[in-house]
């Protein structure tokens, strides 16, 4: 797995990777419009704050490890669970780590756990997402320098993962996020950019469309789009990530673009 930020323009952590999704300056739920957009990648006053992270658990077994497209899904799943969970809005026990944390530039950092590692991670505040092979933990922002030590001890990287059979070509009617088809990422570089991709789309949303998606259960498919249709989809206003280039793809490179009928409409 591996680590991802949002970061560009200062030094990454040893074992991350950051990114910077393209998008319009949307505010999040308690922020002020005028307050400058955390994927921003011009030097900001999102970088005096202090920095945060999103800790996200996949659980990989060895004898049955997941699908890495179910994988992918579950943890994009899992970032609009916490974005969307009760706690974690007003003054729930924990919005102010949230507001914390997109106060600041986003980080995601994603990990891996098997047995014994990962019944402790489980037994910490966070919520459980489960796809159809895969099971993701995602956990309330910690600081960069504060990792709960069952989680900190957790591998970033070692680990990818196959599909053992093509994904089904997505239901149009429900969101996509579209890989680009260009880019070779590891599942975690993946599920993080996923991740990316949802949180920018739940951004953009009304609160109608935020509320009837969320309680459909956040459908939604990552798919590797087509390359005849890729240009379409960067140019298409829909909210679009860029990676910054500090590990395994070049500077700039558009990773993911967030396709939800909603925003299709706007």
């Amino acid at each position: 797995m591996t680590s991802n930020e949002l970061r560009p323009e200062t030094t990454p952590d040893t074992s991350g990777t950051q990114d910077t999704p393209d998008a319009q300056d949307t505010p999040q739920d308690g922020q002020s419009a005028s307050q400058p957009h955390p994927f921003r990648p011009d030097r900001t006053s999102r970088d005096e704050a202090p920095q945060f992270v999103l800790p996200l658990v996949a659980r990989i077994e060895r004898a049955a490890p997941p699908a890495r497209t179910d994988a992918l899904e579950t943890a994009a799943r899992a970032v609009l669970a916490i974005l969307s969970d009760e706690r974690a809005l007003g003054e729930g026990e924990w919005a102010q780590a949230m507001r914390d944390w997109q106060d600041a530039r986003i980080r995601k950092v994603v990990r891996r756990a098997r047995g014994a590692e990962w019944r402790r991670a489980e037994a910490l505040p966070g919520i459980t997402v489960a796809g159809k092979s895969a099971e993701v933990r995602v956990y309330p922002p910690v600081p960069l320098d504060g990792w709960p030590k069952d989680l900190a001890r957790l591998q970033v990287s070692g680990t990818d993962l196959d599909d053992p059979e093509p994904p089904l070509d997505p239901d149009p009617s429900a969101p996509v996020l579209w890989l680009n088809p260009g880019v070779t990422m590891s599942a975690g570089k993946a599920m993080a950019q996923a991740g990316h991709g949802a949180q920018l789309a739940w951004w953009e949303l009304s609160d109608a469309d935020r509320a009837a998606w969320r309680d459909a259960g956040f459908p939604l498919s990552v798919r590797t789009a087509p390359e005849s249709r890729w240009p379409e989809l960067t140019a298409s206003g829909l909210p679009l990530v860029r990676d910054a280039g500090f590990t395994e793809i070049a500077p700039g490179s558009c990773t993911v673009v967030a396709d939800h009928p909603a925003l299709r409409r706007a």
